[in-house]
């Protein structure tokens, strides 16, 4: 029986050893610097955006294309393994930031606000 590697089973801390091994095993460390990877990221991020230029997909044609959802798949991967990448070279642990940058959220955007408020209309 084999298993079956997918978000649900899967920690943070084993993509971020997998990525660090990955980097470590080719001898990359020199080149990953906070600057390096940074523009790396903010590529991966505008190769993602290219695939929708001047295209206005909906989400059910999205599924449906398997070519274009693995294109899709392919640069939010890219995107993480560089995230990734600069948290391992931080040294940050990401879900102690998440939860820290959550907690901000919920006071700088409340749920009252954007319900009843200005910002969003039923």
């Amino acid at each position: 029986m084999s298993i079956i590697i997918e978000d649900e089973n899967t920690t943070l801390s084993f993509c971020k050893e997998e990525v660090k091994q990955f980097v470590n095993n080719r001898g990359w460390t020199k080149y990953h610097t906070p600057k390096n990877l940074i523009q790396a990221l903010h590529i991966e991020v505008a190769e993602l955006s290219e695939i929708f230029l001047f295209k206005d997909y909906e989400i059910n044609h999205i599924r449906a294309n398997k070519g274009l959802l693995e294109n899709i798949s392919d640069e939010l991967a890219d995107i993480f393994i560089y995230l990734i990448s600069l948290v391992n070279v931080f040294g940050i642990d990401l879900t102690e930031a998440f939860l820290n940058k959550m907690r901000k959220n919920e006071n700088k955007y409340s749920i009252e606000e954007f319900n009843n408020g200005f910002y969003y209309k039923k």
